[in-house]
């Protein structure tokens, strides 16, 4: 009984993965080189802080997609897994993977408070969304993330089974597998994030709501509208997509699941699910109004 449900939780989750990951990866493709080329295109905009950090969100985003979502199509879809046969890969992935999901969701929090300080009533506060502090701010995370990737050089190998001699790629250090999960998955690529970015979101909002109250020039006043419009939908986008992977990683810290089969296979299965409600979060197009 319990060999044919988990079997039926696998060919779900297989189909699952083909019929949801592709068209994601496909919408969030073409999605995000829209954001890029509107960015860059429009003379606004390639002067404005937050722009820049969407811009540069949008373009780690066609990295992560193009890496992450396509092996995971490869590898839960058709069974193929380029981790599986060359150590290189399994290292550049994990790696790469890391550091496109990291600089992501920190441009959206930089977005968020840029937002927020950019619709201050204070001009000791504006002084901060500027294009130069944003380009020192974009260089420090990204040398950060680069630096923070080693270990997964480092840990991360191909091990083979004893019982099905497949090899698989996973870290081979239990304490970094710890962190990785536990404060790394959890914390710093989720619960961190989505409460920065609602924080700052809600706040920009309602610094929005006073513009009409201020002697603003009207071109200014609509372009911080649009571009907090923008910046609340994937805050949204970011809460729905990224908080039911976040629990599943908690749930993934309790022995109790994990040394059960069937609950093992569950896991898994709901894992699936919630890695295509992720990358949902990439497939939503921004929109300028």
């Amino acid at each position: 009984m319990s060999a044919s449900y988990i079997s039926s939780l696998n060919f779900i989750a297989q189909q699952m993965t083909i019929y949801l990951g592709i068209p994601i990866l496909i919408s969030g493709l073409i999605g995000s080189l829209i954001n890029v080329i509107v960015f860059l295109s429009l003379q606004t905009f390639r002067q404005n802080s937050c722009a820049f950090y969407l811009t540069i969100m949008s373009i780690v985003n066609i990295g992560h997609l193009s890496t992450g979502l396509l092996t995971r199509i490869l590898i839960s879809g058709f069974n193929i897994d380029p981790t599986q046969t060359s150590v290189f890969y399994c290292k550049f992935r994990a790696y790469f993977v890391q550091v496109c999901i990291s600089m992501s969701l920190t441009c959206m929090c930089f977005a968020t408070i840029d937002q927020f300080l950019a619709t201050c009533h204070s001009q000791r506060w504006q002084q901060w969304s500027h294009i130069k502090v944003a380009h020192r701010l974009i260089i420090g995370s990204l040398i950060i993330w680069l630096l923070h990737g080693i270990p997964y050089w480092i840990y991360y190998n191909l091990v083979t089974s004893v019982t099905t001699s497949q090899n698989t790629c996973i870290s081979t250090n239990y304490i970094f597998q710890l962190y990785n999960i536990g404060v790394y998955s959890i914390i710093l690529n989720g619960l961190l994030p989505i409460f920065i970015s609602i924080l700052f979101g809600l706040l920009a909002y309602r610094n929005v709501h006073d513009l009409s109250y201020r002697t603003i020039p009207l071109v200014r006043r609509e372009l911080d509208k649009q571009l907090t419009v923008i910046v609340l939908i994937q805050v949204i986008s970011n809460f729905i997509t990224a908080m039911p992977y976040a629990i599943t990683n908690i749930l993934t810290l309790n022995a109790t699941i994990m040394n059960d089969v069937v609950n093992l296979a569950k896991l898994r299965f709901i894992t699936v699910m919630t890695i295509c409600i992720l990358y949902l979060n990439f497939a939503v197009s921004d929109r300028i109004s």
